[in-house]
C-alpha cells in the first residue's frame, strides 16, 4: 500500500507538487500520468526518500521510506535506468545489492533470467549498456530484495517492442500475486493496456484518478437513427449535448440508457446504440491536462 496525503513541494515561488493526495492498492498496477513539469517525478521522489516534502506525508507499507527498516527488501525503485556507476558490471552492481540487502547471491542470477539479461551481458560494463539494457538491469535490482511494492519511473524507456510486452507482462503477474505497483510512463497505450487505477497529475495538482474504465466512461455514446434529424431533435429536447459522429452516427454526452429513453420518449427508431469506446487513454489525458501542462519546472 502506498498512501500520499496532502503532499506539497515548493522550490522558492514555484510549486511543484501542490496539495496531492492518492493511495495505490495492493494486487494492482497504477498508472501515474501526467505532462512534463507535472510533478510525477517531483512526487515519486518525495515517496522513496530521495526530496524531502515542504508538508504532507507519503508512506509505504504505513511508514515513511527511510523509516522501513532495510526498505530495499519491501520497495523496489527504479526512478533513473542511466544513474547506474558506469564502470561496474551489471553482475557486480547486483551483487553490491544483495550484499547490502543481506540476501543470498543466488537470487541475482536468478533476476538476471527474469529480465532477460545473458551471463555474457552482466559481466560487461554498464557504459557499454544499451538503455534497454539498462532498464532491464535497474528492474532487476528493483527486484532483487522480493519487495512488495514496487515504484517505477518511466521503465519502459529504451525498450523495443517486445521488451514492452515483456514489461507489462512482468507488472501485471507482480500485481496479481498481491504485489502493489505504481508507473509513470508516457506511453499512454502501455498504461492503459496494464493498468487497473489511473492517477493524472497537472501543474502540481491531480486533476483525475479512478479506476481505468471509470475515467474513460465518460466517453459517450454513438447513436444512429433511421431519421437523424428526429434524434438530433429527441436529444436536443431532452437536454443532451451531441454532435456529429461520422457515417450519419452521433456522439451524445450521455449513457446509452439515457439517450435510449430519449428515442423513446419522442418516437425516434434507432439502428445503433452503444457505449462511445474509442476515445481511449490518450484523448483522456489530453483532454485534462491541455490546460495545466507545464514545461518550465523539472517533473
Amino acid at each position: 500500500m502506498i498512501s500520499v496525503n496532502s503532499l506539497t513541494k515548493r522550490y522558492g515561488a514555484v510549486t511543484a507538487v501542490d496539495d496531492v493526495s492518492f493511495e495505490v492498492k495492493p494486487g494492482q498496477v497504477t498508472g501515474f500520468l501526467g505532462p512534463n513539469g507535472a510533478g510525477k517525478s517531483t512526487t515519486m521522489r518525495i515517496l522513496c526518500g530521495l526530496t524531502p516534502a515542504t508538508s504532507g506525508t507519503a508512506t509505504v507499507l504505513g511508514r515513511p521510506y527511510a523509516a522501513l527498516p532495510n526498505p530495499g527488501r519491501h520497495v523496489g525503485v527504479l526512478l533513473d535506468a542511466s544513474a547506474q556507476h558506469a564502470g561496474r558490471t551489471g553482475r557486480e552492481v547486483l551483487n553490491l545489492g544483495a550484499t547490502l540487502m543481506g540476501i543470498d547471491r543466488s537470487r541475482v542470477d536468478e533476476m538476471l533470467s527474469v529480465v532477460g539479461l545473458t551471463d555474457k551481458e552482466s559481466n560487461r560494463r554498464i557504459r557499454n549498456y544499451s538503455l534497454g539494457m539498462r532498464q532491464r538491469l535497474g528492474i532487476a535490482h528493483a527486484l532483487l530484495g522480493d519487495p512488495q511494492v514496487l515504484v517505477l519511473d518511466e521503465p519502459a524507456n529504451g525498450l523495443d517492442p517486445a521488451g514492452i510486452r515483456w514489461m507489462r507482462s512482468l507488472l501485471r503477474g507482480f500485481a496479481d500475486e498481491g504485489g502493489t505497483v505504481l508507473l509513470s510512463s508516457h506511453l499512454l497505450n502501455e498504461i492503459e493496456r496494464v493498468a487497473d487505477d489511473i492517477i493524472v497529475i497537472g501543474r502540481g495538482r491531480i486533476v483525475a484518478q479512478g479506476t481505468k474504465d471509470e475515467l474513460l466512461r465518460g466517453a459517450g455514446t454513438t447513436v444512429r437513427a433511421t431519421d437523424e434529424r428526429a434524434l438530433w431533435a429527441a436529444l436536443e429536447a431532452e437536454g443532451i449535448v451531441a454532435q456529429a459522429g461520422g457515417s450519419g452516427a452521433l456522439l451524445a454526452e450521455a449513457e446509452p440508457a439515457q439517450v435510449g429513453a430519449a428515442a423513446a420518449k419522442h418516437g425516434v427508431a434507432l439502428v445503433e446504440l452503444r457505449g462511445a469506446d474509442g476515445r481511449g487513454l490518450e484523448d483522456m489525458f489530453l483532454e485534462l491536462t491541455a490546460a495545466d501542462a507545464r514545461e518550465e519546472v523539472a517533473a
